[in-house]
């Protein structure tokens, strides 16, 4: 089955599965997007061409990427005027994945975020699975995000590696200090942050 759509002033045919670069839209990547203008739609035993639009007819999309053309140059130059003007342009342009092609006024089925969900966790449990580098103390573990730069997922990791508490951060070694910065490729965060002196003060508190 194929459509022709109307977007940007501009008209594409497509079918399910195409890449198609249009004229930007406004929605980031991995939004979905609902192209109601349908002049068109054919399939192996029936075409409908719409007046000026088919009834009913939808086609939708998944944005990938938005980007821009290669810079083109414009030059405008009036002889003997001693004028010369020079100016560069990108278009920009949005590309989307056709996903389904829909008739008779049905809807797009919801996305599973269900699945997405499951595959995302599984990505948590793989990243959180790390070396035990220290050995966690004995008692409840401290707030670690009240240090700057320690969010969620972040103190997740540092207690998969063994540290839960204000002291064993303050007590930090130059050596602890680089096992941690290659565990987690820190590339220097925690001294450039300053978690020491930060875990100190809270320590004391």
């Amino acid at each position: 089955m194929f459509a022709v759509i109307k977007t940007g002033g501009k008209q594409y045919r497509v079918a399910q599965d195409d890449l198609v670069k249009i004229e930007k839209l406004s929605a980031d990547a991995g939004e979905t997007v609902t192209f109601a203008d349908v002049l068109m739609v054919g399939g192996e035993t029936e075409t409908m061409i719409g007046a000026p639009t088919v009834d009913g007819a939808s086609v939708v999309g998944e944005v990938v990427e938005q980007a821009r053309t290669r810079k083109i140059i414009i030059f405008k130059k009036r002889r003997r005027q001693n004028s010369r003007r020079r100016n560069g342009h990108r278009q920009s342009f949005t590309t989307v994945k056709i996903t389904d092609i829909l008739t008779g006024g049905a809807k797009p089925a919801a996305k599973k975020k269900a699945a997405k969900s499951e595959d995302t966790a599984k990505a948590a449990e793989a990243s959180d699975a790390l070396p035990v580098l220290f050995t966690a103390p004995e008692g409840p573990a401290d707030d670690l995000k009240k240090i700057t730069g320690v969010g969620p997922v972040l103190e997740k990791k540092l207690n998969a590696l063994g540290i839960t508490t204000y002291a064993q951060v303050a007590a930090f070694s130059a050596d602890d200090i680089a096992r941690v910065d290659e565990a987690l490729s820190f590339k220097g965060r925690i001294e450039r942050d300053n978690w020491v002196e930060q875990a100190t003060e809270l320590a004391a508190k």
